[in-house]
């Protein structure tokens, strides 16, 4: 379980093939003695078991499954790349964002980036997956950070970045076209998932419904 806060922006020195899957190697500032093999470290977002750790040369080591590869753009992109980090939250830590799984939903471009003042507008796509989750002022992960999703028009949405965070992730270097990784709402895929058992059972959904069962 993660929070979508960004604690360092690593940089992907190694992928290489292994079988179906990959080796992935990220180099990284964070502290590598405190790092341990099996831990979880979310990379752009999506959560990876930590393989083997060489704290001299400040490198990470993961098993990335075919999955993953196939779901992020943690396939695609080049070497050099900065990725961004997160290690797994601690029980008693602060809860700064928003609940995130690093369980990735989609990738989607990002269609615009602008100034709106100090801050940064940017417009992403919205795939199918990703649109019924959501909703104005709601949350959303884009390669593992926790944003609030600005508005939505049509297939695509809008979030807008302060300063910090513009310049403590790779967001910073992203350019029109890019892909970024994606993940819905954790709250908001239960309640699509209650809804759809529901629709499927010929029962319908309210307000009263929700509320009964503790949503609202």
């Amino acid at each position: 379980m993660f929070t979508g806060l960004i604690e360092d922006v690593g940089e992907l020195v190694v992928r290489r093939p292994a079988g179906a899957a990959a080796k992935v190697v990220i180099r990284t500032g964070l502290p590598c003695g405190d790092v341990r093999v099996g831990e979880s470290i979310a990379v752009n977002g999506a959560c990876l078991t930590v393989e083997s750790v060489d704290v001299a040369a400040g490198e990470v080591s993961f098993h990335c499954l075919q999955e993953t590869l196939g779901r992020t753009n943690l396939s695609r992109v080049p070497m050099g790349t900065a990725v961004n980090l997160e290690r797994a939250l601690r029980l008693g830590d602060r809860l700064g964002g928003h609940l995130v799984s690093g369980h990735v939903d989609a990738t989607a471009a990002i269609g615009a980036i602008g100034r709106r003042g100090e801050d940064v507008e940017v417009a992403i796509e919205a795939p199918p997956a990703i649109r019924p989750l959501l909703i104005p002022k709601g949350s959303i992960a884009v390669n593992g950070i926790s944003l609030t999703v600005a508005s939505i028009e049509g297939e695509s949405f809008r979030v807008c970045i302060i300063p910090h965070t513009w310049q403590a992730t790779n967001l910073r270097s992203a350019r029109v076209g890019d892909r970024v990784n994606l993940e819905g709402d954790m709250v908001g895929k239960y309640i699509l998932r209650w809804q759809a058992l529901r629709d499927g059972e010929g029962g319908s959904v309210s307000e009263d419904t929700l509320r009964n069962a503790g949503f609202l």
